[in-house]
């Protein structure tokens, strides 16, 4: 089936505005660039979308697959903004953004002199309120595939134990959609950070199919070390399946993406074949490319393995592609900029394209020529 008529991909979750302004100024500290009483001269602002809709959502968009946008803004100056950046890329892109007049669109100042780490003033704004009745039916109706990104970075969907989070997901299960759930690492001393998130996920995971969270993610909300080891990543993808996940895929950042699967699958996801997807653990790693710049690259990457997935790709090639996505997407400084085509895509990794490598004995090759490993607890049904 051609790409463009596929099912469409919701994406829904945490967007705001980036307002950048260029500072050339050198200091040493940022406490001698911002002196009290002083004036700064900078020059033009950037604007550019973040968060999980726009990094994601975009990311489908420019592979070439239809997608539908979910996120919540003010009616607002702000909101103007980003919906008229959405539209740049396509005007349908903000048909389904909700727009709510008793709430501030969502943005974040990014302060990034020269030789001095980036300061983010951060508005939450809509995030903040977003709950179970702004997915709405029009939102998911005919859809395939259902993905939320960020919920640590949205009030209403944490300081509930996860029971706004889960109806979300509850009413995208009932509509029969494949259900796939992103995260974003929490401030240890924020409210959000404060979270049992171990307690979260057991209430929410019963209704995700795909848990696609960082490896540092998983590990501060399941109180693991952060060793990044393929053996930390398998257990901790254990405990996800055991409860309620059908597929875990742990972004590993340089190294590359681990997936480990469940068996037998539930209904929807086992639609993609349980011989094919049901007890695996994978491992694709990354691409060699030049990188510039790693905004988003993460969300680059779950845009690609949802493009698997939407196609009904089988695991070994939707992880291949997926960090190739992601490997495209950091040729960029943006998110989104650096991410081609699925056509062109597919066609740079068949054209001698170098995966890094990874030494372990205990992972071998796929068969199938896409550069994955089969990890020692696959059990592929042959």
């Amino acid at each position: 089936m051609p790409i463009k008529t596929l099912p469409p991909i919701v994406v829904a979750g945490h967007i705001c505005l980036d307002l950048i302004p260029e500072i050339t100024t050198r200091k040493s500290s940022m406490e001698e660039l911002l002196v009290p009483g002083k004036l700064l001269s900078v020059g033009p602002v950037t604007t550019a979308t973040g968060g999980a809709v726009a990094n994601t959502g975009l990311a489908l968009h420019r592979l070439g697959l239809p997608v539908r946008l979910v996120g919540k803004i003010g009616v607002d100056p702000f909101g103007d903004v980003l919906l008229s950046i959405l539209s740049r890329h396509g005007q349908h892109l903000k048909e389904y953004m909700v727009a709510d007049p008793r709430t501030a669109t969502s943005y974040s100042i990014v302060l990034n002199p020269p030789g001095i780490d980036r300061v983010f003033l951060h508005c939450s704004g809509a995030n903040d309120s977003f709950g179970a009745p702004d997915i709405r039916p029009l939102h998911l109706a005919g859809a395939s595939i259902f993905h939320f990104g960020y919920p640590p970075l949205m009030r209403r969907l944490y300081d509930d134990g996860g029971t706004e989070l889960e109806l979300i997901f509850h009413k995208a299960r009932a509509a029969g959609l494949i259900t796939s759930l992103d995260m974003a690492h929490p401030d240890p001393d924020s409210e959000a950070g404060r979270v049992n998130w171990k307690l979260l996920l057991r209430r929410v995971l019963p209704q995700v199919d795909i848990f696609q969270p960082s490896y540092d993610e998983l590990a501060f909300m399941l109180g693991e070390d952060a060793d990044s080891s393929l053996e930390s990543a398998a257990r901790m993808a254990k405990w996800v399946l055991e409860a309620g996940a059908s597929i875990c895929v742990v972004k590993m950042g340089a190294q590359g993406l681990y997936l480990r699967t469940a068996g037998p699958l539930k209904a929807p996801i086992s639609a993609l074949g349980s011989n094919q997807w049901a007890n695996r653990q994978l491992f694709s790693p990354c691409w060699q490319v030049d990188a510039v710049g790693t905004t988003g690259a993460g969300d680059c990457t779950i845009a690609g393995f949802l493009a698997g997935i939407a196609q009904r790709t089988p695991p070994e090639p939707a992880m291949a592609l997926a960090t190739a996505v992601g490997a495209c997407s950091v040729e960029a400084p943006d998110a989104n900029s650096g991410v081609m085509t699925l056509q062109d895509t597919e066609a740079r990794m068949r054209t001698g394209w170098k995966r890094c490598v990874l030494p372990n004995p205990a992972w071998t090759p796929s068969p199938d020529g896409s550069g994955t490993l089969l990890g020692p607890a696959d059990r592929r049904e042959r």
